[in-house]
């Protein structure tokens, strides 16, 4: 029964696109390229500031991407993409959700590299996009310590500065190697999972045949923690959430997008703003720079403190500033195909009625 569980959790948890969304080519010098990458125009995954930055990239005028091919322990090859920014202070290693490739992610990485002034190294999972093999848990996990290798030795990352961002099921793989890391500068959970089996059921306890043992793991991670969840997703709870950051050790302001899904936070005007706050104080703890003084202290959420933004039929308020509207749409994919799940072990707010909220949909729209 346990094994049956177990598989059935399994393929909720990985969608790979098929077929995929890009191909890798060679160039004249012999590196690798995704020729799709330079040659898409702007579409619905990807802004114009992305598709202006791929042109730039194509002309050998902006910061270069790296296209890469990574041997994992466990005898797979996997594709990775490394963005780099000549104004960087960090890394960031996105591990991506589970119904989308590093093609169709590759607009949001362009978008966060130069947004957050970080470089950025995504990958896919074994069976996802052109690495080989096949997804399953374990082969995750060898998955992000082959991109975390990589990071070290080719590109000189130290651990401090390194952040580790998990998006819904690549939330797994960010925690299981957080967990075994003590010197991470920090990480991030976007629509996180407390484990597999616990988006499908309500379960008081860790089965052995659950995967993704979120919930076990967090407590082991010492860096500050980023907790980002979308108070209607209807995929994951958002009681998965709040449930993790409250068993974190250090813990940062979360952010709970009222009224946000699973696959459209991202769209959100404070997704980007707050992530940007984040990344400059782990940035500025790492870096061990002079005391603060307090104007720039009281400009930094304090890691107790929980920003929400709280939507009403008449506008969103949130507690350090006003927040006009909600996106119009969400991009196509992360964990689409799974059923709602049921909350977890944390009960939830009630949330507004959907007249309220269509409404308010009418009224207003903006992405960022």
């Amino acid at each position: 029964m346990g094994l049956v569980t177990s598989q059935i959790a399994a393929r909720f948890a990985f969608f790979p696109p098929t077929p995929p969304s890009y191909t890798i080519s060679t160039d004249s010098s012999g590196n690798l390229t995704i020729p799709e990458i330079s040659t898409s125009p702007a579409g619905s995954s990807s802004s114009g500031a992305a598709a202006r930055r791929r042109r730039k990239i194509a002309d050998g005028d902006e910061d270069a991407v790296d296209v890469l091919k990574l041997k994992t322990k466990r005898g797979n090859e996997i594709v990775a993409v490394y963005l780099r920014n000549s104004r960087a202070n960090g890394t960031v290693l996105y591990s991506h959700g589970n119904a989308a490739d590093v093609g169709q992610m590759f607009g949001l990485f362009v978008e966060l590299s130069r947004r957050l002034r970080v470089n950025l190294i995504g990958y896919d999972y074994s069976g996802y996009g052109r690495s080989t093999g096949k997804p399953s848990e374990y082969n995750t996990y060898a998955d992000i310590e082959a991109v975390y290798k990589c990071l070290k030795e080719k590109y000189g990352a130290s651990d401090q500065d390194i952040i580790l961002y998990g998006q819904s099921v690549g939330s797994g793989p960010t925690v299981d190697l957080a967990s075994r890391l003590p010197n991470l500068r920090a990480i991030v959970l976007h629509s996180g999972i407390l484990s597999g089996l616990r988006v499908l059921y309500p379960v008081k306890h860790t089965y052995w045949f659950d995967i993704y043992k979120n919930i076990d793991k967090i407590g082991l991670i010492n860096c500050p923690v980023l907790v980002i969840h979308g108070t209607a997703d209807d995929v994951v709870d958002c009681a998965h959430g709040k449930q993790l950051h409250e068993l974190c050790k250090e813990k940062y302001a979360p952010l709970w997008l009222a009224g946000g899904g699973h696959c459209n936070l991202e769209l959100y005007p404070e997704y980007v703003r707050h992530l940007k706050k984040f990344i400059s104080h782990v940035g500025k703890k790492a870096s061990k720079t002079a005391p603060k003084t307090d104007e720039n202290a009281k400009k930094e959420p304090d890691s107790n403190d929980c920003i929400e933004i709280v939507e009403t039929s008449d506008r969103k308020v949130q507690k350090e500033e006003v927040v006009v509207k909600k996106p119009e749409a969400s991009r196509n994919s992360l964990d689409s195909r799974v059923s709602k799940s049921k909350p977890a072990d944390l009960p939830d707010k009630p949330r507004l009625s959907s007249d309220d909220i269509e409404k308010f949909r009418r009224k207003r729209c903006l992405v960022w």
